[in-house]
Order: structure tokens, then sequence, then C-alpha cells
């Protein structure tokens, strides 16, 4: 039968993958030990390299092992796009953890079911989350909760000006049993001597659907599922390299199109990737004009929101050599316009969190 679909294909785009059994984890090794010098994050102008990501997912992969974590245990998170969450996410698969991926906006009502319907162990949090998170920890299974600071990654002078500027946040994590830093726990622990190399049909992540017909599911994602997502969508970008493009994380990584679009491809290649905590015009207009960035995984209303700002003049987003759309359709309106503001490959894809 003939694939007419094939037809709509860009040159050089693949009929078929054969898809390389690498796991993220040690796609996070090898482009560490290729571009160890290389940016690998970007937040708020500090920046982190490949070898100085590794070696914090090694720390806290040993800190989760050294505390009780082990093979199949349910780490959970509750973090914007931080330089934090990358490690977690990394950190637990190293130590052989399934990491439960959690919406930061949710109700304590929806997390609790989300954390008891994957047996999450242990649960890294922002810091002005942790209150609540320690009240209600009693009705979960979570014994442990290691909190992270926003300012923990903030550059000289934003660190000192932070709790001025930010004075109606929650920036000291309460006294509580089992309550950690997560900064003290990558200072403490040495790398994991022996990170957990999983099988490929194992269990890697859980990501919880929108509950739009009843509560909530934790879809079970494989090792396989999510390295193959990752070699996939690269595909549709022949023209870029490894190890030399800068990515706009402006997708939430707890969410399937942002996790394997903006964090997993990014690290899986050896790619910089530029951290957008907030998803607002201004901000993403400012990191791909400061950074030069290449390439950008974002919604149709993101999209349209930097086509419509005010003030887009003043930016130059002519860096952009490939922007990936998902989530919902892409009025071909807005694509011609992003066509004309920076004239580059524009490709949608369609999905959803269920293998």
């Amino acid at each position: 039968m003939e694939k007419i679909w094939l037809k709509s294909y860009a040159p050089g785009i693949p009929a078929e993958i054969d898809f390389e059994k690498t796991t993220l984890s040690d796609g996070l090794a090898r482009s560490a030990k290729r571009f160890p010098n290389s940016t690998a994050l970007i937040f708020q102008s500090t920046k982190i390299s490949y070898r100085e990501l590794d070696d914090m997912v090694s720390r806290f992969a040993g800190a989760l092992v050294s505390l009780g974590i082990r093979p199949g245990d349910a780490v959970a998170t509750l973090l914007p796009n931080i330089v934090q969450m990358v490690v977690a996410y990394y950190g637990a698969m190293r130590a052989g953890a399934v990491v439960a991926l959690n919406n930061p906006l949710y109700t304590d009502r929806e997390l609790e079911h989300q954390y008891n319907d994957s047996g999450s162990k242990f649960l890294v949090c922002l810091d002005v989350l942790t209150p609540r998170m320690i009240n209600l920890r009693p009705k979960t299974g979570i014994t442990k909760i290691i909190s992270c600071h926003i300012r923990d990654f903030l550059p000289f002078p934003l660190k000192q000006l932070f709790p001025f500027v930010r004075k109606g946040m929650h920036l000291k994590t309460p006294a509580a049993p089992d309550v950690l830093e997560f900064m003290d726990l990558v200072k403490k622990y040495p790398p994991i001597a022996q990170p957990h190399k999983p099988q490929w049909e194992d269990t890697a992540a859980l990501l919880y659907t929108g509950g739009t017909t009843g509560v909530s599911k934790g879809v079970q994602l494989t090792h396989r599922n999510l390295s193959s997502n990752v070699q996939q969508s690269r595909a549709w970008f022949q023209d870029f390299g490894e190890g030399t493009e800068i990515v706009v994380g402006c997708l939430p990584f707890f969410h399937s199109f942002g996790m394997t679009t903006a964090m997993n491809m990014a690290v899986f290649y050896g790619w910089a990737d530029v951290l957008v905590p907030k998803p607002e015009p201004q901000a993403i207009l400012e990191a791909i004009s400061k950074n030069k960035a290449s390439y950008m995984p974002a919604v149709p209303t993101l999209y349209n929101g930097l086509i419509n700002f005010p003030e887009l003049k003043k930016y130059d987003i002519t860096s952009l050599r490939g922007c990936f759309s998902g989530g919902a359709p892409l009025p071909m309106e807005t694509i011609r316009k992003l066509e004309e503001l920076k004239g580059s490959q524009i490709c949608e894809g369609y999905g959803s969190t269920e293998p």
C-alpha cells in the first residue's frame, strides 16, 4: 500500500527510524562525555555545563539511594522549569526510581490522589509549596520531602536581591521531620557508585492525564517510550547538529510535550536548554533574543502570544531555525506570520501522554 503521507515529509526526513537503545540517563552521560564544557542549562543567566549537570544528577541519585530509594520506587516532582527539575528527573532515573511528574498548579485533593496512585515515597517540590505538602503528607505514602529554592541558581546580584523582590514568597524551608534541602543533598552525598541499569521495557516515568473523564490516570512510560519519542522528534530537524543547538524550554517539563521536545531532546543531543519557568511572551522573547536560540517547541497559544506581543519588534528572533507545535491545531495564519518573522521550518505534531 502506498504511504501517501510520506509525500508531505520535507526532504531528508526518514520514513523509518532504527532506534538506538540508549536510555535518557545514558544519553546524559554520553552528552557529558562528548560535550563536558558545553552549556547544558541556562537559568536567569546562570549557565550549567554538561559536566556540572551530570555530576549533580549523580550526586542526587546517590542521595536518593542513601536515603532509602530502591529500583522501582516512585519519586514525585512538583516543580516548574528550573535547574532542580532537570536534576531530580535524571537523578531519580539514575537511581532506578520511577519519576512521577505532577503539576504545581494542582489542588491538594488532586495531588493526594496522584501521590497515592503512583505510590510515591519521596517528593521534590518548590519551596513555596513545601508547607502545603508537609500538611498533605500524612494522607499519602510520602516519607521525605526535598525542598528546592529558585534562588539557589540565580546569578549575583539577583540571588541577594531575590528575597526583597519576592517578599510574598515563602523562602525558608520549615523545620519538620524528613524535610530536606535539595542543595544540601547534592553537596553532602558523593556521586552514585553504581548507576542503575534499567531494562529497555522498565517503567521510567508516570505522567498524569487531564482527568477530563474522571480522576487523572498515571500513564506508565517505559525507557523505550521516552528514548524513542526523543529520537522521533529529532528526526524532523535534519539540519540540527549535535552539541550545537539552543532550546527555549518554555513548555512545562511535567507535561509529555515539554518533557520530550524541550528537556529530553536537548539533553540527549547535547544542546543548551534555556529554562523558562513562567511561559509568558516577554520572557520567551527575551530567552530567544538574549541566547540566540535556534529551536523552540511550543503550543499555538504561545506562538500567537509572541506574534501579538506589542513590543515584538524590540526582540531579534531570527536565530530560530526550527519550531515544533503541538497541543492543538496551529492555524495557517499563525504559521504564515511565524515564517515571515523568522523564515524557518515549523513542524506540527500530535499525540498524547498515553503510549
